[in-house]
């Protein structure tokens, strides 16, 4: 049984910059690919970012790359997700999951097994 917390969300200006933290206790941690999803009011859960077990592979939707940075501490059960110039449309709650089985989709939120309960994000212009 794999538990997710999530940390670092606040209130930022337009520009600004924000960490994420995902604390993972239950599990081998090295042996899930981590993912980032966020939500606004009114929309669909939406893939942000993807890393692969030890960290080699990573993987980013368009509206975040180049300004998002995923990746991880194996030693320390965490994954990150370092979010520069960041817009008023980044405003979200961000979730943390993690799953054990590879796939071919993953930006499919049905393709993961376990989720944090979220931390909200909001920016400012």
């Amino acid at each position: 049984q794999v538990q997710l917390v999530e940390s670092g969300g606040g209130l930022v200006q337009a520009g600004a910059s924000l960490r994420l933290s995902c604390a993972a206790s239950g599990g081998t941690f090295n042996r899930y690919a981590m993912g980032w999803f966020r939500q606004a009011p009114g929309k669909e859960r939406e893939f942000v970012s993807r890393i692969s077990g030890i960290g080699i592979s990573t993987y980013y939707s368009d509206s975040v790359k180049g300004r998002f940075t995923i990746s991880r501490d194996n030693d320390k059960n965490t994954v990150y997700l370092q979010m520069n110039s960041l817009k008023p449309e980044d405003t979200a709650v961000y979730y943390c999951a993690a799953r054990s089985r590879y796939s071919d989709y993953p930006a499919r939120p049905d393709s993961y097994n376990y989720w944090g309960q979220g931390t909200q994000v909001t920016v400012s212009s």
